[in-house]
Parts: C-alpha cells; structure tokens; sequence
C-alpha cells in the first residue's frame, strides 16, 4: 500500500499554491473579509472555468473533474496555508457531497454541472438554535414548503443553492432551496472569525424540492458531516503549517541581545513541538482522505480522530506563532491574528474536539 502523492497529485499541488499565492495573498484577504459577501466574483469564476476547482470531485458526466477526495485534501490544504476568502467549501466539502452521496440521480443532473463550472455556490444547512450537530439537534420539518430556522449556515448570504436538512416521518431528507425563494430570509452573522462568513436563514413557507432519497438515515447524513470533517482537517493542517513556517522564519531573523532568538531554548522547544503536532496532524488528515476517497469502514472513527487532532494542533501553532512574534503578533497589522481566529472557528466547526472524541469513542465501541 502506498501513500505517497503520485507526480500529477503533486503537480496539483504546485499548481493551486502557485495560483493561491497570486489570488490569496495577504492583503486581498484583509480586503474580501471586511466586505458582507466575503468573496471576489471574478475570483470565484476564474477557479472554475480556469482552474476547474469547484469541480475537483465531481464525476466527469456532471462535469466535473472525476478527482478522488485525496485530491481535494491536497487542495485545501493549500487554501488553509492561505486563509482563502470564498465559498468552497461550503460548496464542495458540504454541498457537493450531500448530493454525491444522497442525492437522487435527477437531483445531480440539475446542481452538479452549476457547481463544476464555477457558476453556483451552494451549501448545506443542518445546524439550528441549538447548536447541535446530531440527529437531536434538527427539529425543522421537511415539506414541499419549509418553515423554521436554520443557524450557522457557511455562505448561507450569497449561495444560490441552499440544501436543508430536515425531518420526514421515516427519517430524514435534504431539500433544496433556491437562494432568491419567497418566504426566505437570510440575515449575516457577526463572527470572530471574519474570513468565513455565516449566516441565520429564516424560512416562512419557503418553497423546497426534496433532491434526496426520502426517510434517510442519519447515517447517511452523518456520511456527509464526516467527509466534511476530514476536508476541514486537510484545511487545518495547511493552516498550521503556514504557523509553523512563519514562526521558524521569524526564530530566525528576530535578533535579540546579539542572536537570533531561535538559538534560545525556549523557542527551539516552542518551534520543535509545533513541527511535531503539524505533522501528526498531516498524517491523521492524509489518511483520512485515504478513507474519505475509499468510503471505507473506517472513515466514521478516522474522520473524528483527525477533525479532535487537527483542531487542537491548529490552534496550538496559532497561538504558539503569537508568542513567538510577541508583541508584533498581537498587532492588528500582524496576519497572525487572522490564522487564530480561523483555527478557533474551525475548531468549532462539526463539532470541537471533546465531542468528536466521545463520537470517536462510541464508533470504536468503547
């Protein structure tokens, strides 16, 4: 078994840093977090009919590129090292999953050739008041017409295509919703973490379309969110790795009392533990998308050891890359800042770390 990135997974690589760097530096990502949309239009077009990105995972006859999900962890990783301002991943690692994995045949037909070609923004709406990422936690009724709250929603302001995930009288389904519907009301949501825009949608006999297999399981839901929790690790790790790079950089050339303050235990210590979380925690990304890719057994216990590990690696990197700049990093004008605030959202997202644990624990039957 082999798990190294084959010359055309690399090459991909190559060519999404190279095109994230020119597209994502620093100060366009200051400039798209303070507007309320939070992404570039022209941008967003370029990855799809350029770079063919929204498509990554898309079966071709959709399409789409027909990529494996090892492809699209070896994408996010690099938009994580970039605090990439833009709806992808609420419209790839959740949308464009729902409908891979749940939606009926006439359903991908209608949404996945919008989404490959850079066209639609989609997400998926699970989340209510309460917080919850269960079963327990979704309360809205499913229906021709749609009327309750949806919380939380990535991109819920500007998508084009909301999928809502609500009860059935057997289970569950995912309903979809166009973004302009009557009855729909989405309020933007005030967040710590600005370069990921949520938002509240409000439904009022909203009119909705059932695009999944009615009474599904929440298993089949739960499917979804573990797919989206190893593309978030994947993210997360390419976040840590730009903490770890920009503190050894800085280690290196910050000279206090005659020497690089690198050559000072303290911080050879702060820098060795960050290289040895950073690289746990690419191992535990990397194999779950190994699994995520195969949709094998272990994907349910793997996706939540890794989203419990990337999450606290993460944030552990970002608020190291704070102490090790001192006072510099805890400047507004310092970009560390912002990589904090992305580890603290993500580690929220799906859930944190103490309930994936549990979750990991009851899926391993302890």
């Amino acid at each position: 078994m082999n798990f190294a990135f084959s010359e055309e997974q690399e090459e991909l690589r190559r060519i999404t840093r190279n095109w994230l760097e020119a597209k994502s530096p620093e100060a366009t990502v200051r400039e798209l977090m303070e507007t309320e949309e939070g992404y570039d239009a022209k941008i967003w077009a370029q990855m799809g009919s350029e770079m063919g990105l929204q498509g990554l995972i898309i079966p071709e006859e959709y399409g789409g590129q027909g990529y494996t999900y090892v492809e699209l962890i070896v994408v996010l990783e690099e938009m994580g090292k970039r605090l990439l301002c833009a709806p992808y991943f609420s419209t790839v690692a959740l949308a464009t999953n729902a409908l891979l994995q749940t939606g009926t045949d006439e359903a991908k037909q209608a949404h996945l050739p919008g989404i490959a070609a850079g066209e639609t923004i989609a997400t998926l709406a699970l989340t209510e008041s309460n917080g919850r990422w269960d079963a327990e936690g979704v309360t809205l009724e499913g229906g021709d017409t749609l009327s309750g709250e949806k919380m939380f929603v990535l991109d819920g302001h500007t998508a084009n295509l909301i999928l809502v995930v609500a009860k059935t009288a057997g289970g569950f389904g995912i309903y979809a919703v166009d973004g302009d519907a009557s009855g729909l009301t989405r309020t933007p949501l005030a967040t710590m973490d600005q370069t990921r825009k949520q938002a509240k949608l409000t439904f009022e006999n909203t009119p909705a379309t059932l695009v999944s297999a009615d009474n599904l399981s929440w298993d089949a839901i739960a499917q979804i969110l573990d797919l989206a929790a190893v593309a978030l690790a994947a993210e997360q790790v390419g976040g840590a790795q730009e903490c770890l790079d920009t503190s050894v950089q800085y280690a290196k050339d910050r000279v206090q009392f005659g020497r690089p303050i690198g050559s000072f235990q303290a911080i050879k210590h702060k820098c060795a533990d960050m290289l040895l979380e950073v690289e746990s925690a690419r191992s535990a990304a990397y194999y779950a998308g190994w699994c995520a890719a195969e949709l094998n057994d272990e994907l349910p216990a793997v996706a939540s050891l890794a989203k419990a590990y990337c999450s606290e690696a993460y944030f552990h990197t970002a608020a190291e890359n704070i102490q090790i700049h001192g006072g510099i990093g805890f400047t507004w004008e310092h970009p560390a800042h912002l990589y904090f605030k992305r580890a603290k959202s993500s580690e929220l997202l799906f859930g944190d770390p103490a309930y994936h644990r549990e979750l990991l624990a009851q899926r391993i039957g302890i």
